[in-house]
C-alpha cells in the first residue's frame, strides 16, 4: 500500500552509484485491450535508451528484463495503474497497482522517480466512510479511487417502537429509553471500531452518511478529535451499494480538495505579495529548499523543469551559472529539477501538496512554497 512513509523512504534512497529504473504504465485494459502497454513500454525503452550512455545501460539491463518478464507474466494482476522502481544491485523493488491510470513515463537516475506518486497520493488522500443507521452500520476506507469494506455492525435485536398512550404514557416513557439505551449501545460499538482504524491508519478526513435522526445521535457521540475530521455529511436513501457509495463520495471529496487548493494557493500568494513567509516562482523555491527553509512545498502536478545540479552540495537551479554559489563546486545536468525538488524537501521534512489545475499558480511560475522562517 501507498503510504506517506513509503514514498519518504523512495525519497531518501540513493543510487550510491548504481541506477534505479522508474516505470509508471496505464495498464487498462479498456485503453489496452490487446496489452498494448508492452509495446509502450518498448517504445519509451527505446527513446529513453537513445538519450543515456551505454554504460548506463548495461548497468540497468536486468532491471530492464526483469520489468519486461513482469509485464508478460502478470497480466491478471493488473488494474489501471502500474508503477515499478526497481535497481537490482542494490536488491530494491517497488510494485504498485492502482484502479486509476497514471501517465506512462520511463525514467533512470541514480535516484528512484516518486513525483507522479506524490501526484497520487496528495490528490488522493485516504477517506473514511461511516454509513450509519440505529440498527447497523458500514465503515469503508477510500484511497485511490477505490472503496474497501472496513468493518460492519449490525446489532439486529434492538426493540421497536410502539405507540402507546392513555394509562400507558409512564410505560411509553421507560420503553423508550430502553430502545435509546440499546441504540447507544450499538453506536458506541460503532464508535470503538472507528477509533481503532484511526488509530491504526494515517485518516484525517471522514465523511458521514444516513439518516438525519443518526447522524445527530452519532456526532453528538464522537469526540472533538474525531469531530474535527469529518468534512461533510450526506443522506443517502438507503444504506447503498458500494458503488454508489463510492460515485457519492467522490463527488464530495472532489469538490472538498478543490475548494482546499483554492484556499492553499490563495493564501500563497497572498503571503508571498506581503513578504510573509512564502515564495513563489521556481528559482526563488530552489534557493528556499537549499537553505532547509521549505515548510511546504506546492507546485501544479504537471510542472516539469530542468538545469542543474551541484556535485558538492545538491543545490538546484534553473538558470545557467559556472559555479554553486553555496559551495563553489561544479553542476551537473538535471533532467527532472521537480523531482529532485520534491526528493530535497522530503528529505528536510517539508509536506507536499500538488495542485490538480490554478490558474493563479501557474501565472506565478506553477510552484511556490511556504516557509518555516
Amino acid at each position: 500500500m501507498l503510504t506517506s512513509g513509503e514514498l519518504k523512504h523512495l525519497s531518501t534512497a540513493s543510487g550510491n552509484g548504481n541506477f534505479f529504473v522508474s516505470l509508471y504504465l496505464n495498464v487498462n485494459s479498456l485503453t489496452n485491450p490487446k496489452g498494448e502497454y508492452v509495446i509502450h513500454f518498448k517504445n519509451m525503452l527505446k527513446k529513453t535508451t537513445e538519450k543515456l550512455n551505454k554504460d548506463v545501460m548495461k548497468k540497468v539491463k536486468e532491471d530492464i528484463e526483469k520489468i519486461e518478464a513482469s509485464l508478460i507474466g502478470n497480466k491478471r494482476g493488473f488494474k489501471k495503474g502500474l508503477a515499478v522502481i526497481s535497481s537490482i544491485p542494490l536488491g530494491f523493488w517497488r510494485e504498485y497497482h492502482f484502479s486509476l491510470p497514471v501517465r506512462n513515463e520511463l525514467i533512470i537516475d541514480d535516484t528512484p522517480y516518486v513525483k507522479p506518486l506524490f501526484t497520487l497520493l496528495n490528490n488522493y488522500p485516504r477517506y473514511v466512510v461511516l454509513l450509519i443507521d440505529k440498527e447497523s452500520a458500514r465503515i469503508f476506507l477510500i484511497h485511490l479511487g477505490k472503496i474497501e469494506l472496513y468493518t460492519e455492525h449490525i446489532t439486529p435485536d434492538i426493540p421497536g417502537r410502539h405507540k402507546k398512550g392513555g394509562w400507558f404514557a409512564l410505560e411509553q416513557s421507560r420503553y423508550e429509553r430502553h430502545i435509546d439505551y440499546h441504540i447507544s449501545l450499538h453506536m458506541k460499538d460503532v464508535i470503538k471500531s472507528l477509533e481503532e482504524l484511526l488509530h491504526k491508519e494515517s485518516v484525517d478526513k471522514i465523511i458521514i452518511g444516513g439518516s438525519e435522526d443518526a447522524i445527530v445521535k452519532i456526532k453528538n457521540m464522537l469526540s472533538r478529535t474525531i469531530l474535527d475530521k469529518v468534512i461533510s455529511i450526506f443522506h443517502p436513501e438507503k444504506l447503498s451499494g458500494d458503488k454508489d457509495i463510492l460515485d457519492e463520495t467522490l463527488e464530495i471529496i472532489r469538490v472538498f480538495e478543490r475548494e482546499k487548493e483554492r484556499e492553499i494557493v490563495k493564501e500563497l500568494i497572498t503571503r508571498t505579495m506581503k513578504n510573509n513567509m512564502a515564495v513563489i516562482g521556481l528559482e526563488d523555491v530552489l534557493n528556499s529548499i537549499q537553505e532547509g527553509r521549505v515548510m511546504t512545498l506546492i507546485f501544479l502536478k504537471d510542472m516539469a523543469a530542468s538545469g542543474l545540479r551541484c556535485i558538492g552540495c545538491g543545490f538546484l537551479t534553473s538558470q545557467t551559472i559556472k559555479t554553486c554559489p553555496y559551495c563553489g563546486g561544479n553542476f551537473e545536468k538535471a533532467s527532472y529539477l521537480i523531482d529532485l525538488s520534491v526528493q530535497k524537501a522530503v528529505e528536510q521534512g517539508a509536506a507536499i501538496e500538488v495542485i490538480t489545475d490554478s490558474e493563479g499558480l501557474l501565472n506565478a511560475g506553477g510552484i511556490g512554497a511556504f516557509l518555516r522562517f
